[in-house]
Order: structure tokens, then sequence, then C-alpha cells
């Protein structure tokens, strides 16, 4: 098979196209190893540098087929959550469990498809904010949850502490160096010379401008021993100038693949409808499921005997942040 899956293309590189033998099969892109060269493609394909034109239009899109069995994948996934929170009837703490569990990571899949085909249309670094942002939106409303209940109820304190940190502890400890690790493998494996380090281009100055202050800013908080109030408007205010800094830059032509690249391979008026409206679905979703999977995580610790506050830390990130770690490792 032909290798497609690729990071983000510089766009100097010029495109390498696989036309296959057969004459009534399409092109099919190649992706770029590591060193910005052509990956090879199995036999029977002829590697074709910047393909004509009226080749390229003759190329097939994904399918329809294959944005309709994705989501309807994901509405089987997420239905019986659905009709479970507002049948009323009730069920075991693990059964909810994994009902609620499974709506959740079914709508941060379809989150992350929307986000993904939504750098056909904006810029994109911005795009790319956007989705590291909306990706973490199912962890988010189950954290939320816990603190808004721990207003009322000083217990949940600890809830919301144990999913903060352990969504954290998971980026940090598993998925950024999950994303360093892939890129490096690829890397080898397209250079004949070893490589063990990864340099970063002068195009992420800003990025990393950003994450280097707000890295620094964040010290107050074990400094002072608690979050003021201020200090996270500030952070916020701080994430939403860098956002606005993004939006300043072009349009750039996105590597999708799968259920994303069919959204994005829909006409201009139609995927500006669906797009949005995935949005609000997988939200609904998320915010029906959020707090009674929040509340089963605690209840199954009981049950199971297992402590409620590892459980809280581990579980519920796992299943919010499912869908991020697999963006990041195929931008990997």
């Amino acid at each position: 098979m032909v290798d497609i899956l690729a990071p983000a293309r510089p766009a100097t590189s010029p495109r390498w196209w696989a036309r296959p033998s057969t004459k009534d099969s399409s092109l099919v892109e190649v992706s770029l190893n590591f060193l910005g060269a052509p990956r090879p493609c199995s036999q029977g394909f002829e590697l074709v540098k910047d393909a004509p034109a009226q080749e390229l239009s003759a190329s097939a899109s994904p399918p329809l087929r294959v944005l309709i069995r994705s989501l309807a994948i994901a509405a089987v996934i997420a239905a019986p959550a659905v009709v479970l929170r507002f049948s009323g009837v009730s069920l075991p703490p693990v059964a909810q469990l994994a009902i609620y569990g499974a709506a959740v990571v079914a709508a941060s899949f379809v989150l992350a498809w929307a986000a993904e085909a939504a750098q056909v249309d904006i810029s994109g670094g911005f795009a790319i904010a956007i989705l590291a942002l909306i990706a973490v939106l199912p962890e988010y409303a189950v954290d939320l949850y816990y603190a808004y209940t721990a207003g009322s109820n000083p217990e949940y304190v600890q809830y919301a502490a144990a999913n903060m940190t352990g969504s954290n502890r998971l980026l940090l400890g598993l998925g950024w160096p999950l994303v360093v690790l892939l890129a490096l493998y690829v890397a080898n494996r397209a250079s004949k010379a070893p490589v063990r380090a990864l340099a970063l281009g002068s195009e992420h100055r800003m990025e990393l401008g950003f994450l280097l202050v707000a890295g620094i800013v964040a010290f107050v908080i074990p400094i002072s021993g608690h979050i003021h109030l201020v200090l996270g408007l500030a952070l916020i205010a701080w994430f939403g100038f860098y956002l606005y800094r993004l939006t300043r830059g072009q349009p750039e032509e996105p590597d999708l693949i799968g259920t994303a690249a069919a959204i994005g391979a829909l006409p201009r008026r139609r995927r500006r409808m669906v797009v949005p409206a995935l949005f609000v679905l997988s939200a609904v979703v998320i915010l029906i499921s959020a707090e009674p999977f929040a509340e089963s995580l605690v209840e199954s610790g009981t049950e199971l005997g297992i402590d409620q506050f590892l459980l809280v830390q581990w579980l519920a990130p796992l299943a919010s942040e499912a869908p991020e770690f697999i963006i990041a490792a195929l931008f990997a």
C-alpha cells in the first residue's frame, strides 16, 4: 500500500504522487519523510512529481461513505448514553461508567474530525490551536463538574484536583514523549544516518515563546499555594492573545486523512454547515454525559474497592484525552 500519512508539509516542498499501473485508478498523494523526500511506494506504483492538474482533478477524494460510516459508528456508541440519561433508568455504577465513558470518547472523536476539517477554512496555526483546545473539552467538562460540585460539597475538591493533575501527568509523561518517540522512529526509518534529536524550525518561535512565558508564570501556583482568580484570568487572556496572533496567518492546505479528509472534501457551503453541526452535536453529547460519567467514576471506585482518587486521576483523563493522543500521534 502507498504510505499517505504525513506530517505538515512546507509550502515550498514539491508534491509527489503515486500513479497506479491500472488505468482506472486515481492518483494517491505520497507523504514526505522527515527529510522532505517522498516515501517509497509499493510495487505497481510509479512516483510522479507535481502531477498534472487534469490528473489531480480526477483523483478520488475519500468517499462520502467513509464519513457516513464513521458518524454512524459514533452515533451508535453515543446513543445509549443519551437514551439512558433521559429515560431515568438506573444501572449499576460500572455499567454507567462504561456507557457514558464510551459516549464521551465517541463525541471526542467527532469533535476532533470536525476540528481537523476546519483547517481547510482557517489559518494553519490557528486551526492547530483550536484543535488542541477542542480536543480537551471533554476533560474540561468533567473537571468543571467536579469543581462546580465542590462549591457545595467539599469532598469533591479532591476529585477536581485528581482529574486536573492526572490529565497533566498524562500529557507531560506520556503525550509529549509519545510524539517525540514516534517522530524519531519515522526519522530513523527515512534516514540512513541515526537521528537522535528533533529540531524545530524558526516558524515555531512564537508558539515556544508563548509557552515559555506561561510555563514561568505557572510557578506562581506552587509558590503561593493557591490559584488566584486574577492569575486564572491573566492566563486565559494570554491564551486569547496567542489565538489572536495566530489568526493573522493565511489558510494552508492541510494534510487530512480518513474521516477528516472526507469532511474537508465536501463542497465549501456544505462543509461550513457540517463542521459547526458536528461541533454542536458533540458538545451536546459531552454535556449530557459529563455529570453521570463523573459521578459513576466515584461510585464505581466504591463498588470495585478501588481508591476513588486514583480512579478519577487515571481513568477520566484516559477516556477524555484518547482522541488528543491519537491526533498528536498522527501529526508526529
